[in-house]
């Protein structure tokens, strides 16, 4: 039950008996020559005097702003003032108050103070919100003055505002400051609905609504994230396709994380050039300090959650875009596994580009480690885990009988084999284990795993023996597998006849190879167990050293003319030169 404000006031100079008037029903009427003498409001640095003939009796503090004003303009339309106990003011006559947590701050209330005055009020989609606050804070209604400023500022936001979509996103952009008033009175609420309202109905209208996709992101992109989503929320909720969703949130992507569309071409350099990268992703973050790096992560994780289900919604180098952002700012880890989980359900989608994602363990505080493990330019863990939930996804559209997108994974794995083939510091574990990592029903070609492979052997020339023949074995494990794959395909085929010739001549090309690789491997076999019996003669009995030197290079010589001839044939394909390298620099050892 709203109280009747009740005021009393010590006797000051200036006042009289004719002062106040007072009705039957408690309303307090502000005398006419208040009204006729306060026509206008003195500024100064920081306090505000109204101008009149009457001395001032109350001092209300807002902010930073002192206003000395009557004391009875504001209690017969202010139910708040009216219920204070006011105190007297040492320095003068009359009282002090002191506002705090006001709604809209000083202006705000200098606009409601014209308002009790009964000077000129100018509502606009600048302040309207601001108004309606303050106004009930300071409980203006109708039980004291009909037309008191709530309802009048709730019939400008219903009748004028909310009837304008510029004038809806004005207001709810300026709610961003009025927390929780703003929300409490269903301001933003009331917005937000307007606002999905007039987007999905112009989106389901016909005729020119193709060429007007999109006409409303640009607008709602500027606003706080949330209320962004909120407005999506409502706009699904009426039916809205996932494809114009997923179009808006990367539009708000594109404006509130501006490091999102920064890409790494490759791998072109190392040392003080990696340093450079590394460094730079820790600068984003302490760019805008501790509360930049927050809101950056709240946008992050929002956006990530607000994410249509289905595939077509956002494109998957999108995707891929938010995994950094998201591994940026360290997002909550079941946000950037879910993040994992849809770029690896579209991976046949994405570029070796895209997933060049900087290795960004280790830089949250800014300190660069020494460790040539933790020292990777790229994050080989995060590629790994996509490509698993790719086979995982395979296996389900496989079961499911739909369209498979297996194709093309081969060759993107390959170059982005090729690409952080490069870096120095890159185990040779997590490279033999990425190569491995597709079944062999996927791989088609290992043109690219040679390619490689021969990149990592070529800047990695301190690599052990062992270390070399691990990635030799990888080759010929998979083509042993692709060999099984072929065979049993040859045997079960149920193609057309237009894909059969095709098959065939791969089945006979890749039969070619793996006999081509078996002669090769019984010659190493056949020239191994040759050397090892030379040996143990040579040992067994001693010779001069020319003698030994003479063998030494006849034998050499004649396994380098075998090794020449397979290679050199007609119709066969030429090995990779790592395996030579490899061969010839266990033939030095022994």
């Amino acid at each position: 039950m709203q109280k009747s404000p009740q005021v009393t006031e010590p006797q000051s100079p200036g006042s009289d008996s004719d002062g106040i008037d007072q009705v039957h029903d408690q309303r307090i009427v502000i005398p006419t020559k208040f009204v006729s003498i306060a026509d206008s409001l003195e500024k100064r640095e920081h306090s505000r005097f109204i101008t009149s003939q009457i001395p001032t009796d109350l001092s209300i503090q807002v902010q930073e702003i002192t206003f000395n004003v009557h004391k009875y303009p504001l209690v017969s339309k202010c139910g708040y003032i009216g219920q204070l106990e006011l105190q007297p003011s040492i320095s003068n006559y009359g009282y002090n108050i002191n506002l705090e947590n006001f709604p809209g701050g000083s202006e705000t209330f200098e606009i409601i103070l014209k308002f009790c005055y009964g000077l000129p009020l100018d509502l606009n989609p600048n302040n309207i919100a601001s108004i309606r606050c303050a106004s009930e804070f300071l409980e203006m209604t109708e039980e004291f003055e009909d037309g008191n400023l709530i309802s009048k500022t709730e019939a400008f936001l219903t009748f004028v505002v909310l009837c304008s979509w510029k004038d809806t996103i004005t207001v709810l952009k300026s709610c961003e400051a009025l927390s929780p008033w703003a929300e409490n009175l269903q301001i933003v609420r009331r917005c937000c609905d307007s606002l999905a309202w007039k987007a999905s109905r112009k989106n389901s209208s016909t005729g020119d609504a193709v060429h007007e996709e999109g006409w409303w992101f640009d607008d709602i992109a500027i606003l706080r994230i949330d209320h962004f989503r909120r407005i999506i929320t409502a706009i699904r909720a009426k039916g809205t396709t996932p494809e114009i969703i997923g179009k808006c949130i990367m539009r708000y992507a594109e404006r509130w994380l501006p490091g999102m569309d920064m890409e790494i071409e490759g791998v072109r350099g190392y040392g003080h050039g990696k340093n450079e990268l590394q460094f730079s992703i820790c600068s984003q973050k302490e760019e805008g300090g501790i509360a930049h790096s927050k809101e950056q992560k709240a946008i992050i994780e929002s956006l990530i959650s607000m994410l249509p289900p289905q595939q077509e919604a956002v494109s998957c180098k999108f995707l891929l875009q938010m995994l950094k952002m998201a591994m940026v700012y360290s997002a909550t880890p079941a946000l950037i596994s879910e993040l994992e989980k849809r770029v690896g359900m579209m991976l046949e989608d994405a570029s070796v580009n895209d997933l060049l994602i900087p290795s960004y363990k280790n830089f949250d505080k800014g300190k660069l480690t020494n460790s040539p493990e933790q020292c990777t330019m790229h994050d080989i863990d995060v590629v790994q885990r996509i490509v698993e939930y790719f086979l995982m996804h395979e296996q389900q559209q496989q079961q499911q009988q739909q369209k498979s997108g297996k194709c093309n994974i081969s060759k993107l794995l390959d170059n982005y084999l090729a690409e952080i083939a490069r870096d120095p510091n890159l185990s040779v574990t997590k490279f033999q284990v990425l190569a491995e990592s597709l079944p062999e029903n996927v791989r088609t070609c290992h043109d690219g795993l040679y390619r490689a492979i021969d990149t990592y052997l070529k800047t990695n020339r301190s690599l052990s023996e062992h270390d070399r023949r691990r990635l030799c074995k990888v080759l010929l494990s998979e083509q042993l597998k692709m060999r099984e794959e072929m065979l049993d395909k040859n045997g079960n085929t149920s193609e057309p006849e237009g894909n059969q010739s095709s098959t065939n001549m791969e089945i006979k090309t890749m039969k070619t190879e793996l006999e081509n690789m078996k002669t090769k491997m019984e010659a190493l076999q056949s020239d191994y167990s040759g050397l090892q019996q030379e040996y143990g003669k040579l040992s067994n009995k001693p010779k001069n050293a020319s003698g030994w030197a003479f063998s030494w290079r006849k034998i050499k010589n004649s396994f380098h003319t075998k090794l020449d001839g397979d290679e050199t044939g007609d119709g066969q394909q030429r090995p990779n030169p790592a395996r030579r390298r490899s061969f010839k620099r266990r033939s030095s050892i022994s």
